[in-house]
């Protein structure tokens, strides 16, 4: 049985406005839907280990609601990826949240795991604010994984939309772009997702189902 690996934010501030963040859940809960229904198992990774922030939990979100009731202890006791063995991992996929933007690119352990399972052939798939999580992935020859790559992430446009473009460390897109990605996109809060070979990434939170949809399809043409 394949196994792909979400790796999530153990950050939990948004800046200084006072309020909570964490792991973005729709964009785990409903990719998992898609991992599980093809066959995959499922397991989670986090920055700091233990039990992971969350954010986005909405009322009628029934995806969401039935997804952490069935993954709840495993939620609660997530390890660190300096625990983990690559060759475990046919895929990792970095979730969003805005919890991402401060501890996703100093996450070098996390990081390093990513580089090795891509270099095993794995696939390495990331959405939303989740590209964050690619900034410290390099190649083999320490190469960014991003480099020459079409890439998807939250849009600085997104990011104004949304009003926390002075709130975030950085500019998501921008930072990518000065890694060499080549940034591919749509309108506001759209679907939309590429698969660059192994590297997969979506846009926004709506992207988060075709992207795991793009990473079992990459899996299974490496």
């Amino acid at each position: 049985m394949p196994k792909v690996l979400f790796a999530l934010t153990s950050h939990h501030q948004l800046g200084d406005t006072g309020r909570a963040t964490g792991f973005y859940v729709p964009e785990v809960a409903h990719p998992t839907e898609v991992f599980t229904k093809a066959g995959w198992d499922i397991a989670f990774v986090s920055v700091k280990g233990g039990e992971a922030p969350r954010d986005g939990v909405k009322d009628g979100d029934t995806v969401s609601a039935a997804f952490l009731d069935t993954y709840a202890e495993e939620l609660k006791n997530t390890p660190t990826a300096d625990q983990l063995d690559a060759a475990d991992y046919d895929a990792i996929y970095f979730a969003g949240g805005h919890g991402t933007m401060w501890d996703f690119p100093a996450a070098t352990e996390l990081a390093e795991l990513a580089s090795a399972i891509y270099r095993r052939g794995g696939v390495v798939a990331a959405v939303c604010h989740g590209p964050a999580g690619l900034l410290p992935v390099t190649l083999a020859d320490g190469t960014p994984i991003v480099q020459g790559k079409q890439v998807s992430a939250f849009t600085n446009e997104e990011e104004d939309a949304v009003g926390l473009s002075d709130v975030v460390p950085f500019a998501l897109e921008t930072a990518l772009i000065e890694k060499g990605a080549k940034i591919t996109k749509t309108g506001n809060f759209a679907e939309h997702a590429v698969a660059d070979g192994r590297l997969v990434t979506g846009q926004n939170p709506a992207s988060a189902a075709k992207v795991a949809e793009l990473a079992i399809r990459q899996s299974s043409a490496a």
